[in-house]
């Protein structure tokens, strides 16, 4: 074996793998929890619409909207939703945010089946980290690719690191279905970004004929889909729609056409969306180097193999053009192990003072939130019915927080824990349900549908985006539908009546002065949180 691997953790023990399935299940049921018939809003949207028209037309290789392909993603993702919404005849939110909590508590299961062998301190805390950092909350209750890819990453990570410390055979056709899975997920990311992590570890390692070997294999493979890929664009779509997924998935990302960031975006913008693991976790990281340890035990090597692992993340992400902050969920497992570290470590003042510091955040995290809400409540259209309820569990939460403080058994434990359930609780109670009344789109989009269905005619959606608002009207509808879409003042005006024109009610009055603005709108209402009309064009 390799030098520098340090001691060796034989097995993991069956009491570990059934504690880590435990803890699993019940992230699991944190992740679900409330959810069912809650309506699709922002990106949710488009897919939903993707495996409602999978569930109206059967599997494809490539997601629909409006009966055609789309190049954007393959079909993998949908198929999950597609699946899961059979039982029910229909595409709920369970259906559709389930195998992003899935890919969650993979991620939690396998967090704590690689860190409990050295300290089940270290290993629930570095879960709660993760559970506490907002991006990783707002996508496990959503459709999250990143977050399914984050759970192939770090299961990747995981199999080549404890086939050399937790005696796990080398299980190399698993590590490279995972890859597929990956490259079926997200596309040609989604098997370089798990690739790159484990080739971290073989790098630190100095195992140069596991790093060349896995590396080649990885590549050929990774050309192997590429041109699958593209021969299925073919077949699904012609010619110009391969040309389409290679621009989507390929160069539209890379060149910045579809949107470009500053090449430290994740290094400073990260300070914020990955709060608070990334900002401790570099705290950590200078601690470590302050310290500058003789000896690298087995803890602290792996403390090592997830800085590599994230730094490959977050330098391979920046090449593209295109940054996003979910893109970054891969990293955030080892931000929070690296930032639960001090969990750890018996010795060191510095590591004793941020011990301190992340005590004492999380034991104001209840407080923080109670007076968030108080503001907040002041600034929203209508209180939450949960509210008053939320802030009785907040206040039992603080004074069980404070209790704690002064017990030193479980202190970090218990502290991390209410800080967990404080945050949670307002989330789903109160965030969610004022998110989705501000967003929605339901209301106002089967009211107009309904117009439509009493008196048929073509439906025009004006100012919308095929690809945009369009998309959150269409997902409220249950049955295929092909609109009109128009952009300009002269299309509308070219229109042959009898029609139904949708449209948000700034565009209804840059139409004063015209004969399509002397019509009276038929219907009035709130639409992804701007004022929308529907109005019936007659001949």
């Amino acid at each position: 074996m390799a030098s520098g691997l340090g001691r060796r953790v034989n097995t993991v023990s069956p009491g570990i793998r059934r504690q880590s399935l435990g803890i699993g299940l019940l992230a699991l049921m944190l992740f679900i929890a409330g959810v069912y018939q809650q309506a699709a809003i922002g990106f949710d949207s488009r897919f939903v619409l993707f495996a409602q028209e999978m569930l109206r037309h059967g599997p494809s290789f490539f997601p629909t909207t409006y009966g055609q392909p789309y190049a954007d993603y393959s079909a993998l993702s949908t198929l999950f939703i597609w699946l899961l919404s059979l039982p029910f005849g229909q595409v709920n939110s369970l259906s559709a945010w389930l195998p992003s909590a899935i890919a969650a508590a993979v991620i939690v299961t396998l967090m704590y089946r690689l860190l409990a062998p050295y300290s089940k301190r270290w290993a629930l805390l570095s879960i709660a980290l993760m559970l506490l950092t907002s991006t990783f909350v707002t996508e496990t209750r959503a459709v999250s690719q990143d977050l399914m890819l984050a759970a192939v990453a770090f299961s990747v990570f995981y199999l080549g690191y404890a086939t050399d410390h937790f005696a796990m055979p080398r299980r190399l056709p698993l590590l490279l279905a995972l890859l597929l899975l990956g490259f079926g997920i997200r596309g040609p990311i989604g098997l370089v970004i798990p690739t790159g992590m484990l080739c971290s570890y073989y790098l630190l390692n100095r195992q140069w004929s596991r790093l060349f070997g896995f590396g080649l294999l990885a590549t050929v493979l990774l050309a192997m889909c590429v041109g699958m890929l593209l021969w299925l664009a073919e077949t699904s779509g012609g010619p110009a729609f391969m040309q389409d997924v290679v621009h989507m998935q390929f160069l539209g990302r890379m060149d910045g056409s579809e949107g470009a960031s500053g090449s430290l975006y994740y290094f400073t913008r990260s300070l914020g969306n990955y709060a608070l693991a990334y900002p401790l976790a570099l705290l950590v990281l200078a601690a470590v180097w302050l310290t500058n340890p003789r000896q690298a035990g087995p803890a602290l090597r792996l403390l090592q193999y997830c800085t590599a692992a994230g730094l490959i993340v977050m330098i391979g992400l920046s090449i593209p053009q295109a940054k996003k902050a979910r893109y970054l969920l891969p990293m955030l497992p080892m931000a929070a192990i690296i930032a639960a570290y001090p969990f750890q470590v018996a010795q060191g003042r510095v590591f004793g003072w941020l011990r301190t510091l992340m005590q004492g955040l999380w034991l104001l995290i209840p407080g923080l939130l109670i007076i968030g809400l108080l503001i907040a409540q002041r600034r929203l259209p209508t209180q939450p019915a949960a509210l008053v309820p939320v802030l009785i569990v907040l206040v039992a939460l603080q004074i069980i927080a404070l209790v704690v403080w002064f017990r030193s058994r479980w202190r970090a434990e218990m502290l991390a824990g209410c800080a967990v359930l404080a945050l949670w609780s307002v989330y789903i109670l109160v965030f969610e349900p004022v998110e989705r009344q501000l967003y929605d789109t339901q209301t106002f989009s089967r009211a107009a549908f309904a117009q439509v269905q009493k008196d048929p005619a073509p439906l025009v959606l004006h100012g919308m985006g095929k690809d945009a608002k369009a998309i959150k009207f269409m997902v409220n509808i249950e049955q295929d539908l092909q609109p009109v879409f128009t952009e300009s003042i002269q299309e509308l005006e070219a229109l042959q009546g009898p029609a139904w024109l949708m449209m948000d009610r700034n565009d209804y009055h840059a139409l004063q002065g015209t004969a399509l603005g002397a019509q009276a709108p038929i219907l009035s209402g709130r639409f992804d949180k701007n004022d929308y009309v529907l109005l019936h064009v007659n001949p």
